[in-house]
């Protein structure tokens, strides 16, 4: 079993930064793709980013591509989603996803994925 506790959302004005941080727990962090996944009040849960277990691979989704950047500290159990340059488009809940690396990463989640509990993220205009 993995849990993961997300934290850093809040409200922020349009063009300012967050940083999302995830703890997970367990001692396999090491070996799972981690990831961020995004959901707006009335619309369906999307990919945000994911990075490899080492963190020499990341993929983005091209709404946050060079305004996002995801990072990893295995020996800290830590993911962290910096986000720059926000948008009222952002405003969402925001959830940290882990699964065990398939050695490929894909933009959907897997049936073995583990989900933290979601923090708010707001951009106002």
């Amino acid at each position: 079993q993995v849990q993961l506790v997300e934290s850093g959302g809040g409200l922020v004005q349009a063009g300012g930064s967050l940083r999302l941080s995830c703890v997970a727990s367990g001692r396999t962090f090491s070996g799972y793709t981690m990831g961020w996944f995004r959901q707006a009040s009335g619309k369906e849960r999307e990919f945000v980013a994911r990075i490899s277990p080492s963190g020499g691979t990341t993929v983005y989704a091209d709404s946050v591509k060079g305004r996002f950047t995801i990072s990893r500290v295995n020996v800290k159990n830590t993911v962290y989603l910096q986000m720059n340059s926000l948008k009222p488009e952002d405003t969402a809940v925001y959830y940290c996803n882990g699964e065990p690396s398939s050695g490929t990463i894909s933009r959907r989640p897997g049936l073995n994925s583990y989900w933290g509990q979601g923090t708010q993220v707001t951009v106002s205009s």
